[in-house]
């Protein structure tokens, strides 16, 4: 209803109609907020996204109207701000027209002092970040399936488990015709070895045992196979300690309890929550299908709350845990432990303060977009909007070398370096470098003895072949070519290099 409205009677208009008392902005404000009233903020980020290239919304009109409908405005901006809701400008610019927002938005937005001048700064980067927001894939939270959790014989609660975080993935291929560009299917059918007819019976399997073979079919297979009834089945529990971090070998699944078909759940979810958090256990439980039966923990979460809102729901993380065969003993270096080099107090202390000046504030894994997926919806715009150029993508995994510039890191990176190497460092690179001149020195000696040659007619003549390989390792190093391989390899090299 409201995004009907919105669609007709608001958003079709543009700016303020001189002579009118109609605020389409106020209007705007107010349908975006009553249909972010539903829900908590929270469990949820609430946003109104402006764009817009007038600057001054209400220049056309004057006096006490004007007054009164921008004081009614921020008034509904800051009601909106009050319920949680967050209001972003971007800009539009016109030709020849820059973007004023302190005419009117500065005190809709509460922009003062560095937060103005660090707005005007970042707009380009604004659109830049959204941009590179509508290219990634966004998953709603849902469910991934309903699990019934047992505890003992006669007693059973309901949870559901969501995937906190996982790789996103392109989308599935599928196979078109040629002709029709219809999706394919596939079909497969057996075939009689002896009499090539296609076998309409149900394909039986068999076991040899005392020289008979015992036939079963798909079904019973199965059955025999099936060792977990697919629920979720309390064991025991134990300490935290108990719990190792290369226990967690692939992503854990996130469990709440819900009260859809047995009522009561989260009563009894929260009450054996809040014992394994005071007591310091976790639960051992059998889990799996008949394929891949496992055993895996349940780790309770508390609660984490900030003055800004939730920042960790309460719960319990399902963690799968390995076999015994999928942990690897760690291999000895070193047969005589007192060999084994360690670590100074002082190289500990300039490693720590080098790790402390790059660490990243308020790191998350959804700040960082694959580059290869981007690069695969950039393939598929271009295709898809017949665009003759590929849209440049941003690499957000390499390094900041502007950053890492920055002196204090750089201190802080020539200390580390001083405390493990010693003063003598340079000279060791030095050395180092040093290994480089007998190559050029190799290289030399080849451009020399090339010189010695005509190439063209021995490759001409056929000759090439009568040199030994030292010789035809001159005319390769002379290039930069690679001189690794058997005669046959080089002479094929050299005769490509020289279009022949």
């Amino acid at each position: 209803m409201f995004a009907e409205r919105f669609d007709k009677e608001i958003g079709s208009k543009y700016g303020i109609v001189p002579g009118s008392r109609e605020n389409s902005l106020y209007n705007a404000l107010w349908v975006a907020q009553a249909l972010l009233r539903k829900g908590s903020a929270k469990i949820a980020d609430k946003r109104m996204l402006l764009f817009t290239n007038e600057d001054d919304p209400f220049g056309n009109l004057k006096g006490v109207i004007k007054v009164d409908m921008m004081r009614t405005t921020l008034q509904r901006a800051k009601d909106a701000q009050d319920l949680g809701i967050a209001i972003e400008l971007l800009p539009l610019s016109r030709p020849d027209d820059e973007f004023n927002v302190s005419l009117f938005y500065t005190d809709l937005l509460g922009l003062e002092g560095d937060d103005l001048a660090q707005f005007k700064a970042l707009v380009g980067e604004r659109f830049e970040d959204l941009k590179d927001q509508l290219r990634k894939r966004m998953f709603k939270k849902r469910r991934v399936r309903r699990l019934r959790f047992v505890i003992f014989n006669g007693l059973s609660i309901e949870l559901n488990t969501y995937a906190l975080i996982r790789p996103t993935n392109p989308g599935t291929i599928t196979w078109l015709d040629s002709m029709t560009n219809l999706p394919l299917t596939t079909e497969r059918s057996f075939i009689c070895a002896d009499t090539a007819a296609i076998i309409q019976e149900p394909v039986k399997r068999f076991q040899s045992y005392k020289n008979e073979n015992v036939m079963f079919s798909v079904d019973e297979l199965s059955e025999v196979k099936r060792v977990s009834t697919g629920h979720l089945r309390l064991l025991g529990f134990k300490p935290l300690s108990c719990l190792k971090d290369y226990h967690n070998l692939k992503p854990a699944t996130f469990a709440f309890p819900s009260d859809e078909e047995m009522i009561g759940s989260t009563c009894l979810f929260v009450a054996l929550h809040r014992s394994m958090v005071r007591l310091k256990r976790f639960a051992v439980a059998f889990y799996g299908n008949s394929s891949h039966p496992q055993l895996v923990a349940l780790v309770a979460q508390d609660e984490i709350t900030t003055p800004s809102g939730q920042v960790e729901p309460p719960g319990m993380h399902l963690i799968y845990l390995p076999y015994s065969d999928d942990i690897r003993h760690v291999e000895e270096l070193h047969t005589d432990p007192n060999s084994v080099p360690h670590a100074t107090d002082d190289q500990i202390k300039k490693a720590s303060a080098l790790v402390r000046r790059i660490d990243l504030k308020d790191f998350s894994v959804c700040q960082f977009a694959n580059p290869a997926l981007q690069r695969h919806y950039a393939v598929l715009q271009a295709l898809a909007l017949d665009e003759d150029e590929m849209p440049e993508i941003k690499d957000e995994t390499l390094p900041d070398e502007e950053g890492m510039a920055r002196p204090g890191i750089v201190k802080a990176l020539e200390e580390f370096k001083l405390s493990v190497y010693g003063e003598n460092y340079e000279e060791d690179d030095a050395k180092t470098d040093g290994k480089a001149e007998p190559s050029r020195k190799r290289k030399a000696n080849a451009m020399k003895e090339y010189s010695n040659y005509d190439w063209s007619d021995l490759a001409d003549n056929g000759k090439l072949k009568d040199l030994t390989v030292v010789e035809l390792k001159y005319y390769l190093a002379a290039h930069n070519i690679p001189v690794t391989g058997k005669k046959e390899a080089l002479i094929s090299r050299i005769l490509t290099h020289m279009g022949k």
